[in-house]
């Protein structure tokens, strides 16, 4: 009877102690696979850098320049043909242009003979006169027209409203793109493929592609660009250009 009693306990101990040992080691599993997936998350994930360095002095060498992206007031111009009078004061022209019911009185002209583009002159939309096949303009020039030249090319500037633009220096132009670069801090910059709208005087409209508040190069972007393409041409060339 006593043994029988004993060959309970001894079970009952070997039993606890298996009970035991499986706890404890899927304790050990839920605790490691739990700190494996912290580590997982707080990992850095990898990305491809995609973004270019330039030491201050260089930017400073360059005047780089840099500007928040915004709403900008947005000119455009009519190129139109024009006649000077005896006087050679005044210009005036016919608009048939579309856009030529956003002439008014106190726009900007340059005016210049078509065999001389160097001459140009300034000049103010002085009277704007709506007929039926088109709009007769006069300009007055801020100085008398010198030469013999009786026909000239006028550039009327006009308004096209505010508008989300960035300067048109900013812009590059390559393999059919249009790309800004983005200052992300000082030293810092990454490319933005934009697309744009209106083509301004000064300023070009955005479309897509950045947001506002953006900083932008204004001055400079040439070289970040060419920096740009002899750090990214080992790796991946120009199909490295990133998409927003």
């Amino acid at each position: 009877m006593i043994s029988r009693m004993t060959n309970v306990r001894r079970l009952g101990v070997v039993t606890l102690a298996c009970i035991a040992s499986t706890l404890a080691g899927s304790w050990n599993f839920g605790t490691l696979a739990a700190a494996q997936g912290v580590r997982d998350h707080t990992r850095p994930q990898p990305r491809d850098d995609r973004s270019t360095t330039v030491a201050e002095t260089q930017a400073a060498e360059i005047t780089l320049t840099v500007a928040p992206v915004g709403e900008q007031l947005l000119q455009t111009w009519i190129r139109t043909a024009g006649v000077i009078d005896e006087a050679r004061k005044t210009l005036r022209t016919c608009v048939t242009d579309a856009d030529a019911p956003l002439i008014v009185v106190g726009q900007r002209v340059r005016a210049f003979p078509p065999e001389s583009k160097s001459s140009i002159y300034q000049a103010r939309i002085t009277s704007v006169v709506p007929r039926a096949d088109c709009i007769a303009i006069e300009a007055t020039l801020s100085g008398p027209a010198y030469g013999d030249a009786t026909r000239y090319v006028l550039e009327i500037i006009v308004d096209r409203g505010s508008r989300f633009a960035v300067a048109n220096a900013a812009i590059i132009e390559r393999d059919g793109k249009q790309i800004v670069y983005e200052q992300i801090h000082p030293g810092h910059y990454e490319p933005h493929e934009i697309r744009t709208g209106l083509k301004g005087e000064t300023y070009t409209e955005v479309l897509d592609g950045i947001a506002e508040g953006y900083r932008i190069i204004t001055i400079g972007s040439f070289f970040i660009d060419a920096e740009y393409r002899l750090k990214m041409t080992p790796r991946t060339g120009m199909d490295a250009q990133h998409h927003h």
